[in-house]
């Protein structure tokens, strides 16, 4: 019984230790999620201001003519899959990599990916998916630049995105505190759609806007602050993602981890309660068996009972008188 009652108490401490884990981790996740939800607001200013400058340079240079088409001679597309490097975020990674799969055998051509996240990357290569280089994933909002900037540099200097840039990011979108959606963006060419949002964006002042110096210079350095946005954007909601799945799987985690404390407490009350029941047992038993030898040994051994034979008066009246008048004894 003592073994039975150490073994259930090592049990409950083991699990105890382990919800203080889970119940640190969730605190962190909901920590983590709060800041990178900030750092994507903290993007719509600038991101405004970027797309102002954008249709002052497309109205500049052809206010109505469309872009020419892209050509792609290589024929290759270049692909960003955001995973996570940590476990513990539920399907998050097969959720993505699954729908960058899909997506993927949709559009023709060679494919050129670039992965963020090392457990994403495994399950880009157990689906077959070749990729060029794995990326570690930040593990702060100051972490996000430098990775979007090494992203740009090798997106930029592959070969096969050199003549003709044709890319795409897959990420994950976060839609409430622990739900998220994959999400598929074309990073480039630019979507004609987005081209006249930015020539319709209405200039906040009564001044027109001017383009200084070439114009080609300045679409360059917006079109470029505008992809590391897109980029950043992506980056960062991925993160918010990941640890909204984590979030979710610490509060399942939590709930399991209460019911088997639940489960194990009333083990241990039921092993403590036949212990004791056991032990009291014990005391009564004993109590009654050395009553019973206490009351045999006070009672001592059983004599036997005197044999008196009675006489009739008349027949001895007598001889008991003519016995007491000569001092002789009586009969008996």
């Amino acid at each position: 019984m003592s073994d039975a009652l150490a073994a259930l108490k090592q049990q409950i401490g083991s699990a105890t230790d382990l919800q203080s884990i889970v119940r640190t981790m969730r605190a962190l996740a909901a920590s983590s999620i709060h800041q990178y939800e900030q750092a994507v607001l903290a993007l719509a200013e600038y991101q405004q201001a970027v797309n102002l400058g954008l249709g002052a340079c497309f109205n500049r240079s052809a206010p109505d003519a469309p872009s020419p088409p892209v050509r792609r001679s290589s024929g290759s597309i270049a692909a960003i899959v955001f995973g996570s490097d940590q476990g513990l975020v539920g399907q998050f990674n097969e959720v993505i990599v699954a729908h960058a799969v899909q997506a993927l055998a949709r559009i023709d051509g060679a494919h050129v990916v670039w992965a963020v996240g090392e457990r994403g990357a495994t399950r880009l290569r157990d689906a077959g998916i070749a990729f060029v280089e794995v990326y570690p994933v930040p593990t702060s909002v100051e972490g996000i630049a430098p990775l979007i900037e090494q992203i740009q540099f090798d997106i930029g200097t592959h070969p096969a995105q050199i003549a003709a840039p044709h890319a795409h990011l897959f990420y994950n979108r976060p839609l409430s505190r622990i739900l998220y959606e994959p999400v598929q963006r074309r990073l480039l060419p630019l979507d004609e759609t987005w081209r006249a949002q930015c020539r319709n964006t209405v200039w906040p002042t009564n001044r027109r806007p001017e383009v200084m110096g070439q114009g080609s210079q300045a679409l360059r350095a917006l079109i470029r602050e505008h992809l590391y946005i897109t980029v950043y954007r992506a980056c960062a909601e991925s993160l918010a993602s990941e640890n909204a799945s984590r979030l979710a799987a610490m509060e399942r985690a939590d709930k399991n981890i209460e019911e088997m404390l639940a489960t194990l407490q009333r083990r241990l009350h039921g092993q403590r309660q036949r212990a004791i029941d056991d032990e009291l047992f014990d005391v009564v038993a004993g109590y009654e068996a050395l009553s019973g030898v206490r009351s045999a040994s006070a009672a001592g051994p059983a004599s036997p009972a005197p044999i008196v034979k009675a006489c009739p008066v008349a027949a001895c009246g007598p001889a008991v008188g003519s016995a007491r008048r000569s001092g002789a004894a009586p009969l008996r």
